[in-house]
């Protein structure tokens, strides 16, 4: 693995890890009935999904 890909990697662990964390924020929302932030934290896990998702391409590309 390059240094690069191992960079990568090292953020794409470090994006999912977030987004882990973002799950029990939204359960928490819920029970206090803010939907409005509920909405907000399903948002975020969305792009840092998206973010995700391009980071392990990165990853898997030859070159990386």
């Amino acid at each position: 693995m390059s240094t690069t890909s191992a960079e990568l990697s090292s953020m794409a662990a470090s994006v999912e890890e977030l987004t882990r964390r973002l799950g029990p924020i939204a359960d928490l929302y819920d029970r206090s009935h803010r939907e409005d932030l509920v909405s907000e934290v399903h948002e975020v896990e969305r792009a840092l999904n998206g973010a995700l998702r391009r980071l392990n391409r990165l990853v898997a590309s030859p070159g990386s």
